[in-house]
């Protein structure tokens, strides 16, 4: 690598307008950029890019690439980094809050009032430090910053050259940062299955496809004398935990949760094919079982219990709704069925129950509880325990 003082910044932003705005996601952006400011003759030894986004549990994005070596991290941050003593005071923040550009030399001696990042730095054998704004058309920014380990630091040239860069390179990272808060609350708020349909187009009411799967209906017990008698926190809290039980349960076993129902849940198990019933109604009891064990052995036990029910069917999966309000979900006289019987599991004190046609798919025998009539539904309904 030739470090050269009359670089131009024309070639690393070349490539972000010809090559980079084309990269699916921001490590790829990050490692082509240094790659061209190297080719440029730049005198960067370490950039790294930060981004808020918006997101259930991620606050914020780092991503850092090191001469000679590419992309040496990825992180993400979870809520409450603002708190945290690692960004009080840092650069970081300095720049979030002013918008404005903040550099500090580290070839020299440092105070023990500058933050622990810049010493840090400085031991690592970096010169200069340089952040810069990356703003958006919407009045955010994110947060490029370049170190140097050049005996003398950047000179005057470097850092307008490196301001022009991170002004290219900022709608760039704005658009990431869009795709990434799309992907996030579709996934969040529709599932990844259904918000990769929505994002994919599939937005038209009425547009519905006819599918099998394993249907896996689940309710907290007594909900609505215990809900009376708990504190609103309290409330909130305890649902909480049930859905993280049973989310987690039904996403290791490559179920999807569609709807979260106040005080209960609804998932599937696709099949791919009938043939598959078998693989999904085994995912969905094995959800069950993981859910139900996890609450009895959690070292913070919910304060009442839940049912699961499952059955196997066709299912109408798609968009129904109003003109102008849009809802994704699952339709069909199997998915009313998981539903009636659900409520069985009070009446039995099961806590899971399924249909004959889930119990024809197990490898050992299931226990015959009783054949009952279910609200809605014309034929008698065999029900089942393990």
């Amino acid at each position: 690598m030739t470090i050269r003082s009359d670089w131009r910044s024309g070639t690393a932003i070349s490539w972000l307008l010809e090559e980079g705005r084309l990269l699916g996601d921001i490590t790829s952006v990050l490692d082509g950029l240094g790659a061209a400011l190297l080719s440029a003759g730049a005198p960067v030894a370490r950039l790294r890019l930060a981004l808020r986004t918006v997101h259930p549990l991620v606050s914020a994005l780092s991503v850092v690439w090191e001469r000679g070596k590419g992309i040496t991290g990825y992180a993400e941050a979870p809520h409450g980094l603002e708190s945290r003593p690692a960004y009080i005071g840092s650069p970081m923040e300095m720049i979030a809050v002013t918008q404005l550009p903040f550099r500090k030399r580290l070839n020299g001696v440092l105070a023990a009032s500058d933050h622990v990042v810049l010493h840090e730095l400085k031991s690592a054998g970096f010169t200069d430090y340089l952040g810069l704004p990356l703003r958006y058309s919407d009045g955010g920014s994110g947060i490029m910053i370049a170190t140097t380990d050049l005996p003398d630091g950047f000179s005057d040239r470097d850092l307008v050259k490196l301001g022009k860069v991170a002004s290219a390179l900022a709608p760039i990272i704005e658009i990431f940062r869009l795709q990434h808060l799309t992907h996030a609350i579709a996934d969040a708020y529709l599932g990844p299955r259904t918000g990769q349909r929505v994002l994919s187009g599939q937005i038209t009411r009425g547009q519905i496809d006819k599918m099998e799967a394993a249907i896996f209906v689940s309710d907290l017990r007594d909900w609505t004398k215990i809900s009376a008698d708990l504190t609103p926190d309290a409330m909130v809290s305890l649902v909480n935990r049930y859905f993280d039980i049973v989310a987690e349960a039904v996403e290791t076993e490559g179920g999807e949760i569609l709807k979260l129902l106040g005080d209960g849940v609804l998932a599937i198990f696709p099949s791919s094919s009938p043939d598959a019933a078998e693989a999904a109604c085994s995912r969905a009891l094995r959800a069950a079982d993981a859910a139900l064990r996890k609450a009895r052995e959690s070292h913070e036990p919910l304060e009442t219990t839940f049912g699961i029910a499952i059955h196997y069917g066709d299912v109408l999966y798609g968009n129904v709704g109003s003109a102008k309000r849009i809802d994704f979900t699952v339709m069909g006289q199997a998915v009313n069925i998981a539903a009636r019987l659900e409520h069985l599991c009070s009446k039995f004190g099961e806590p899971l129950v399924f249909t004959e046609r889930v119990a024809r798919t197990l490898s050992q025998p299931a226990r015959y509880i009783a054949t009952e009539h279910l609200k809605g539904v014309s034929a008698p309904q065999a029900v089942f325990a393990i």
